[in-house]
């Protein structure tokens, strides 16, 4: 089984700013030259957030820059590693927004779900209007029903790539926010629905097990994961 490796390795928390001055020594035995977050404070209350690769530098050079004298207290947390630093930064600038700090943290590659949530709050409004008033506003294709229950509908919020491979062949599709799938500009109600049509000289094929989807960016599961 494989171990696990913790983030944090070393901490010291609430620490009286004059002991860096005063406790040299240990300091440069112990935090000379690592890498982590630190957190100033000023009467208990937290001040300002930051990351360095030289912990003992950073913070004691702020007991002579633009800081000094806004804070009395400190807080280190030694990491394992800088690769996830930055990051850990911005999410605690964005959670606590210490007044100190002047910029707010980013998340590289990271989206934003913000879009995601509007365009799912219309997406319900829409849905509601169906249910009161059981009328869609659009012409309906010859054979279709008017409202068709969907297993894929309330399970994703934004339009997304599925894709299968059999027997050498790729086949892509697309759910929509509605649970609708388009495969070969159709489309279906119901993932098996989609796949028997990719594949149409089998009479079993259960589109669960067959479809995949991105759960997470080059993460691709199959479908049935969304029925969990």
């Amino acid at each position: 089984m494989r171990k696990k490796t913790a983030l944090v390795s070393e901490y010291l928390e609430n620490i009286s700013g004059n002991a860096l001055a005063e406790r040299q020594g240990f300091f440069k035995a112990s935090v000379h030259r690592r890498n982590g977050v630190y957190a100033l404070y000023r009467r208990n209350k937290l001040y300002y957030v930051g990351l360095a690769v030289n912990l003992r530098g950073r913070i004691k050079h702020h007991l002579k820059d633009r800081h000094s004298g806004s804070w009395d207290r400190f807080s280190m947390y030694l990491t394992t590693g800088d690769d996830h630093i930055r990051e850990l930064e911005s999410l605690l600038l964005r959670i606590v927004d210490p007044p100190g700090n002047r910029q707010v943290g980013r998340f590289k590659g990271a989206k934003n779900l913000g879009k995601d949530l509007r365009r799912w709050i219309r997406w319900e409004a829409k849905e509601s209007e169906i249910d009161i008033f059981g009328v869609r506003r659009r012409k309906v294709r010859p054979g279709e029903k008017l409202y068709r229950t969907r297993p894929l509908r309330g399970k994703i919020v934004r339009t997304t790539a599925l894709k299968a491979r059999l027997k050498g062949r790729d086949y892509r599709a697309r759910v929509l926010v509605n649970g609708a799938i388009l495969y070969a500009k159709k489309r279906y109600d119901h993932p098996t629905e989609a796949a028997l049509e990719a594949i149409k000289h089998r009479r079993k094929l259960n589109g669960w097990s067959f479809w995949r989807y991105e759960r997470t960016p080059g993460q691709w599961v199959r479908l049935r994961e969304l029925r969990k």
